[in-house]
């Protein structure tokens, strides 16, 4: 059964962090220009909190804060849930829809590994289904 190192693998490992004292506008920016949608908060070589897309519209913007002066430790989501590298797909495709998270942590507030999204799951199961089609039409048309 695939699992999520597999993912990492293909995509490359590595956690873009911020601390619970940098700022909103910060963490926006950052994820602007990586062209991402969250990014974990980090103190003291620990995962505190995550911040996402989601946290933007509905803690900051929804509020009316000011994104210069707000700090990630106000409006992050903690606890955070993580996953173990060896998970399978299907269990974390299965944790984000029942939890309803789109950024999972690989790894644990110890020790990250890397972060994979919901797209990430996605384009890796559209991939796996197309191979196997792929064989299917391969195995059923051969005309040796």
């Amino acid at each position: 059964m695939p699992t999520v190192n597999e993912i990492l693998a293909q995509k490359g490992g590595g956690v873009i962090a911020l601390s619970p004292d940098d700022t909103v506008l910060t963490a926006a920016q950052l994820m602007s220009e990586r062209n991402i949608g969250g990014i974990a908060v980090v103190s003291d070589g620990r995962l505190v909190g995550m911040f996402t897309e989601r946290d933007v519209l509905r803690r900051v913007v929804a509020r009316k804060l000011d994104p210069a002066s707000t700090r990630l430790a106000d409006v992050m989501t903690s606890p955070v849930l993580c996953c173990e590298p060896g998970a399978s797909i299907d269990e974390c495709a299965a944790l984000m829809t029942a939890r309803h998270v789109r950024h999972l942590p690989i790894g644990n507030a110890d020790r990250l590994t890397g972060m994979i999204s919901i797209r990430d799951l996605l384009a890796y199961q559209v991939r796996d289904q197309q191979a196997t089609i792929q064989h299917m039409q391969n195995y059923i048309y051969d005309t040796r």
